[in-house]
């Protein structure tokens, strides 16, 4: 997540950069050709490309709008993991006169977050993370999970025996809360806990349930591959074609100049082609980089940050006092 006010201009041009390249010499050959071997023809009409430019507009907004939603939605998901995690920790202090068993429950609960989120974070293969622009920005800020193992992590909340188990799983959240459920039932038939305690501790870990599903929907639906493909052929078709449509445009602005620019017009073809091309560009990638809220770019969502700070509430509600630090933005971009 991007904390700061605004992105620099110079880091969305560096970000956008091989597609600026591209552009540039997309506009120069048919500019070149034009008026240097006389190749008149290659001037296509411009209601021909407004129409196409006015297509694409709408389907990449569409898809912006719409990546913008999945977004939108794994920040409500998480947002509910969090408040709801608070609960689960006063409930498991209150609920219980077992000391042992209140850490033991809240503890797991974090290893269940830390499951969760390096879930979250493990690669599909339409997600973005590992194309060049992307790599190169990674630089500018931290993904934790790539540097630190689950095997580590897990360690610190669950038993020696528990973590061997959860290791050799498939779904290692599900389990672990799985395994908050036979603790809570063992709690119940040593009568720790009343019926209506042993009630709200298993409707709250039917919430989580729900918000882990909700997350993996987000990670494993991607954005229909069908409306992805049609926006990035629009795009690259009117950005082929934007040259060629305003050749004559520019041409015939010739006639009504006089001194140094008189039959230079067309040159100005490159410049322009290229930036209205680029906004075409930019908006896709942008939404491309949206569309996937966990995968590590640098307008995901937090989880990392979310998760720890739900670590620091629960092990304060604990009493304890050597907590973590609060994570801290490098380059104003958080995980």
């Amino acid at each position: 997540m991007y904390t700061g006010k605004s992105y620099k201009l110079s880091e969305f041009i560096v970000w956008t950069r091989k597609s600026l390249y591209l552009l540039f010499i997309m506009s120069i050959i048919p500019t070149v050709l034009y008026e240097f071997f006389e190749l008149k023809w290659l001037g296509i009409s411009w209601t021909v490309l407004a129409l196409l430019g006015t297509a694409t507009a709408f389907i990449v907004g569409f898809k912006n709008t719409q990546t913008y939603n999945r977004t939108l939605d794994a920040q409500q998901t998480w947002t509910s993991i969090l408040n709801t995690s608070r609960s689960w920790g006063i409930m498991s202090r209150d609920f219980l006169n077992d000391s042992e068993k209140t850490r033991l429950l809240v503890y797991r609960h974090i290893a269940w977050l830390t499951a969760l989120r390096y879930e979250m974070r493990s690669f599909r293969v339409w997600e973005t993370t590992r194309r060049r622009h992307n790599t190169e920005y990674q630089q500018y800020y931290v993904i934790p999970e790539n540097d630190i193992s689950i095997e580590e992590e897990l360690s610190k909340f669950l038993t020696e025996d528990e973590l061997k188990y959860i290791l050799k799983t498939k779904n290692k959240a599900t389990q672990i809360m799985a395994l908050q459920s036979k603790t809570l039932k063992e709690l119940y038939d040593n009568q720790q806990i009343v019926v209506l305690q042993f009630v709200d501790f298993q409707r709250t870990i039917k919430d989580f349930y729900t918000q882990q599903g909700r997350s993996e929907q987000l990670k494993d639906s991607p954005y229909p591959r069908q409306y992805a493909i049609i926006n990035s052929m629009l795009v690259h078709l009117f950005c082929f074609l934007l040259p060629f449509g305003l050749l004559k445009e520019f041409d015939k602005l010739n006639e009504s100049i006089d001194g140094i620019m008189h039959g230079n017009m067309v040159w100005f073809v490159i410049p322009f082609s290229v930036i209205i091309s680029w906004m075409y560009t930019s908006l896709g990638q942008v939404g491309e980089s949206t569309e996937n809220p966990f995968e590590g770019n640098a307008n995901d969502v937090p989880i990392s940050k979310i998760c720890k700070t739900i670590e620091i509430d629960l092990r304060e509600i604990l009493g304890e006092i050597n907590l973590p630090e609060v994570p801290q933005p490098r380059h104003n971009i958080i995980l």
